[in-house]
């Protein structure tokens, strides 16, 4: 019986992982991963030691590869930080409204590849596009570098600027021969992976974060408040601190969600949860920006279904 041939979501699989880069399964026409989320992990079989995320279960292993893809056209995802890579993601605009901030339109940027552009500029640098480069499913382009010795560099979003993104550690790239709503992500360029250039590795250097504010002292920093709202943001605070890697920002969105009973009875503000929410975020390695994101949609969601339940 002749065998079945490879597909070409399988070559792609085992193409990445020949050059180093580790490969996991995303939903098929997809980026998300495949495979269950944290909250509804089972704790059984690969999870049985605790839930891993698509980093950890990310392999070289061309027999679990080809086992992987044969059962189904996965998309393929790219571990960045276990392959030694940083990926430089240029987004495109997502729609009409989507237009850049005024620094960046002032300068004629139009999307993450101007605005990319005009920070290699600034640097006094040239754009480094002699290396790897995938032009994603939206047009956009991703530039592939191999990460420096000696640095972690985890993913950013907007800390070089509108419309680019990073991927390190903490992250993952869609690989090219990967086909996200309908439309293929392709190899452009296919070079070696050139090293990170040491300037923008030190912009996307992350600053040493601050010591956790300790709890004990709380109450003085919270004034006009109740001992038992004070006691509920301690007890959200605390979750957020013991939060492992893989589960931060999570962490964060679920007690600003928590708390949002507490913001519309008028027990917390929402400065001080904010305030106390970020500071603890970022003592745990959270960028300070999506902390913020996570706090505005915990307690968004957290207000609107309370509203919804006693409708």
């Amino acid at each position: 019986m002749p065998h079945a041939r490879p597909s070409a979501l399988l070559n792609a699989a085992l193409g990445a992982a020949a050059r180093g880069w580790p490969v996991f399964p995303l939903r098929p026409g997809d980026k998300r991963p495949a495979g269950h989320p944290e909250t509804r992990c089972p704790h059984t079989g690969r999870c049985a030691g605790g839930h891993l995320v698509p980093e950890q279960r990310a392999t070289l292993d061309p027999d679990l590869i080809t086992a992987a893809w044969t059962a189904a056209d996965y998309n393929v995802g790219i571990a960045s930080g276990p392959a030694g890579l940083v990926v430089v993601d240029l987004d495109l605009p997502k729609h009409p409204g989507d237009t850049p901030p005024v620094e960046w339109a002032g300068l004629g940027c139009r999307d993450g590849l101007d605005v990319f552009a005009a920070v290699c500029e600034r640097a006094g640098q040239l754009m480094p596009t002699d290396t790897f480069t995938v032009r994603t499913g939206s047009g956009g382009r991703q530039l592939y570098f191999a990460a420096p010795q000696g640095k972690t560099l985890r993913s950013t979003g907007g800390t070089v600027g509108w419309k680019v993104d990073t991927r390190g550690w903490g992250g993952y790239v869609v690989a090219a021969g990967s086909t996200v709503g309908g439309q293929p992500y392709e190899v452009v360029h296919d070079a070696p992976p050139m090293p990170l250039p040491a300037w923008l590795g030190d912009l996307l250097t992350t600053p040493p974060a601050p010591a956790p504010r300790p709890l004990a002292d709380l109450a003085s920093r919270i004034r006009h408040t109740d001992a038992y709202a004070t006691a509920a943001l301690r007890g959200e605070l605390e979750k957020v601190h013991a939060a492992r890697e893989g589960g931060r920002n999570r962490a964060v969105y679920f007690a600003a969600y928590a708390l949002a009973k507490f913001v519309a009875a008028g027990g917390l503000t929402e400065h001080d949860v904010t305030s106390e929410l970020t500071a603890a975020g970022v003592s745990i390695g959270l960028p300070e920006a999506e902390c913020r994101t996570a706090i505005r949609s915990g307690l968004t969601r957290g207000t609107t279904s309370r509203k919804a339940a006693a409708a």
